[in-house]
């Protein structure tokens, strides 16, 4: 009977299976609930970058179980081996027993797996009862593997899915609210642009009602040109534009009456821009810089100061032959050179604005860059006037319109607060 069971053992033994399969243990991973605020707060993308990191330490943690598995696995596989071992060594004692004369072991031997001889049956049932629990063990580890790789091909597979469907959730959640945030900003800035605009005619309408109700006049000056455009103080939406555009121009001479309210309050006296060129046409006081006229990018400095918080007469002259151009201040010529923006010619279809500098076509002023003062009496013609006839519009002997621009009351728009006031400056000049 011995003989049979350790027949049955090696039978056993002889068809095992050696596993090399990693042994996986499956861990429940938390992914983030669907009612968590994914999208919806300022913190949706730390949120994100929390369960990524999350993630990633899970999937470390399996890459360690997985290792600690294998390795448990070959113990198992040399414990497997060494009880192969000891069982064959059991099966040659038992054959021995039986077949080996008493002239080899003796009379009186000592068995080597205790008191008892190798064919009493105490000692039998404890053979069978070794071989049992060894078949048992044997029974147990080979059942491991089965359990293991199930359980770590299937939990993984659906862990993995569970993962990638919800980072599809998030990408898709944090893309429609972009999208919404984006439209959000389009509406509201395209809101403050119109309350802008809004703003700015009811101001015009309750400056110029003001205005009337002040004086006692109506809308209408006598004659037209006898006003002043005040602009009292500095911003980026007070200003006077000309309802009339310029040709292209190969010369031209501006004539313009100036008060600033104060040394740092000149900025930009005028400015001509074009569609693609905002600095076709510029006279500019920057910070504590000279003036500075600008035609077609190209600059200049002009000989001249406004800062004392008096009216004055400016004139400037200017030819693209050469790019000839003089300055005259008070009827005086100031200075005068050349090479400005030669055979450029003044383009045609422009926006002219009194008071701001323009950084695109009839917009986009700059508060540091505005004037602050007084204007009056702006014409603009497309030829040089004679040294003789600015003299005359200094001194007030000449009343001359520009054959291009002409100071119009009709002509001239105020924006913003920019208010226009009965004025002649001549009569102004000789009571003073």
């Amino acid at each position: 009977m011995v003989v049979l069971l350790a027949a049955g053992m090696l039978a056993f033994l002889g068809h095992q299976q050696l596993f090399s399969r990693f042994l996986c243990t499956p861990l429940t991973v938390e992914c983030p609930s669907e009612g968590s605020p994914q999208g919806d707060s300022p913190g949706a993308a730390a949120a994100a970058s929390e369960e990524l990191f999350f993630l990633q330490s899970t999937a470390e943690q399996l890459r360690q179980t997985a290792q600690q598995q294998k390795e448990q696995i070959l113990t198992d596989q040399e414990t497997i081996r060494e009880l192969t071992t000891k069982l064959s060594q059991c099966e040659n004692g038992l054959e021995l027993s039986f077949q080996d004369s008493p002239a080899v072991w003796g009379d009186h031997r000592q068995d080597t797996m205790g008191d008892l001889p190798w064919d009493s049956p105490a000692m039998i049932q404890e053979l069978e009862e070794a071989v049992r629990v060894l078949k048992d063990r044997i029974d147990k580890i080979e059942d491991i593997p089965a359990r293991i790789n199930a359980s770590s091909t299937s939990a993984p597979m659906a862990t993995q899915e569970t993962v990638h469907s919800k980072m599809e959730e998030l990408e898709e959640q944090i893309l429609s609210k972009i999208l919404a945030l984006e439209k959000e900003r389009l509406s509201i800035t395209n809101n403050r642009e119109v309350q802008q605009q809004e703003v700015e005619k009811e101001l015009d309408a309750l400056q110029n009602r003001v205005s009337e109700l002040e004086h006692g006049q109506s809308s209408t000056f006598n004659p037209p040109a006898a006003f002043k455009v005040s602009i009292p103080v500095r911003n980026n939406y007070m200003y006077a534009r000309m309802k009339k555009s310029l040709p292209e121009l190969y010369a031209f001479t501006i004539s313009m009456w100036l008060k600033s309210k104060g040394p740092a309050a000149v900025g930009t006296p005028f400015s001509y821009s074009v569609p693609g060129q905002a600095n076709e046409l510029v006279l500019l006081v920057w910070g504590n810089n000279p003036m500075e006229l600008i035609i077609n990018d190209k600059v200049t400095q002009l000989p001249m100061t406004l800062k004392d918080g008096t009216w004055h007469h400016i004139c400037i002259t200017w030819i693209t032959r050469d790019g000839i151009w003089s300055a005259y201040q008070d009827g005086e010529a100031r200075g005068g050179s050349d090479n400005l923006a030669s055979w450029h010619p003044i383009k045609a279809h422009g926006v002219m604005i009194l008071g701001q500098e323009q950084d695109t076509l009839g917009g986009r002023f700059d508060a540091t860059q505005a004037f602050v003062g007084e204007i009056s009496q702006f014409n603009l013609w497309d030829h040089i006037l004679t040294p003789a006839e600015i003299v005359g519009l200094a001194n007030c002997t000449r009343h001359l319109q520009g054959n291009v621009l002409q100071w119009d009351e009709k002509l001239v728009e105020v924006h913003g607060g920019a208010a226009k006031w009965s004025f002649n400056i001549c009569e102004d000049r000789m009571k003073a």
